[in-house]
């Protein structure tokens, strides 16, 4: 590989470039996107699918909780699974949500972003919590629901 060549090894990027190489683990792809979720107004917190079935609030844990990182040679995709406020609009989110995960990784890593998909796996409901005693505060998604 010459010049500003980049590959992908076991779970690792490596940014070739004419001074020496810039490895990036996804790990560090994954919780760069984390990072910029943790602002995002209306999301309440991400979730590591249906499997595992645990929603983690957001905080500074593990931030790579439900993101899934996918490298080329030159790009990246992210797939978020989020949990959503109630009454927030889901499109308003998703979108601030994208924006502000490709500008933290394109300007850490000067990796292009291609893709920011958001899946809603469920909706926080607190507030209604608040107002209705014995609601539950967390309504996941479900497949064929």
């Amino acid at each position: 590989m010459t010049g500003n060549e980049m590959a992908v090894r076991e779970n690792m990027f490596v940014k070739k470039e004419s001074y020496g190489t810039v490895t990036f683990a996804n790990e560090v792809i994954a919780t760069i996107a984390g990072l910029a979720s943790v602002d995002i107004p209306g999301v309440a917190g991400m979730s590591g699918g249906f499997i595992d079935g645990f929603v983690e609030l957001l905080g500074r844990k593990n931030l790579s909780k439900g993101i899934k990182v996918e490298v080329g040679k030159e790009e990246v995709a992210i797939d978020a699974a989020i949990v959503v406020d109630y009454g927030q609009e889901i499109p308003v989110v998703a979108r601030a949500l994208r924006e502000s995960v490709t500008t933290a990784i394109e300007s850490m890593t000067g990796l292009r972003v291609v893709e920011v998909n958001v899946r809603v796996q469920g909706l926080n409901l607190n507030r209604q919590k608040e107002t209705e005693p014995g609601a539950p505060a967390l309504v996941p998604a479900f497949a064929g629901v």
